[in-house]
């Protein structure tokens, strides 16, 4: 009797773990909001590009990889280079390009630190205005936030 209650302290002892406090980090409200903020100068930049019809620099503002995707009005596109040959096709003069501007109804912060912004564009343009929403997911690569997938419609 006296080895088995001798057993059982030694394998309480034994089993017993140590609890170690992790610090799990969480994204701050200023945090957030530098973020955000860098998010907004990224579509903010982009507006002025596209207003002075400069497509490149419009998308400098999108990951320059294959695997950016675009979704809109002729479906899938993949890719960086193909997305701007889709601008180019699209807008080919100012005439049609016109001036844009985003309004941006919400940005929240997703899975992996990325964000989704959620919001409208209006171009004002000659050849007739045109509207529609996108969502777009931006994320921070290498220190500059990229929109890395866009549907638009």
């Amino acid at each position: 009797m006296k080895f088995a209650s001798l057993f059982l302290v030694i394998l309480l002892f034994s089993c017993q773990t140590e609890i170690k406090e992790v610090e799990i980090p969480m994204s701050s409200e200023e945090n957030i909001e530098e973020e955000t903020t860098a998010i907004k100068d990224v579509m903010s930049a982009q507006e002025i590009a596209w207003n002075n019809h400069d497509l490149k620099g419009f998308m400098k503002g999108y990951w320059k990889d294959n695997n950016l995707k675009f979704y809109g009005s002729n479906g899938l596109t993949k890719g960086w280079s193909n997305t701007l040959a889709n601008y180019k096709k699209g807008y080919p003069t100012k005439a049609e390009s016109g001036t844009l501007r985003f309004v941006i109804n919400d940005i929240s912060k997703i899975e992996n630190g990325n964000y989704w912004v959620m919001g409208e564009y209006h171009l004002t343009r000659p050849v007739g205005d045109a509207n529609g929403v996108f969502m777009i997911i931006f994320k921070n690569i290498d220190g500059q936030w990229k929109i890395v997938a866009d549907m638009s419609c």
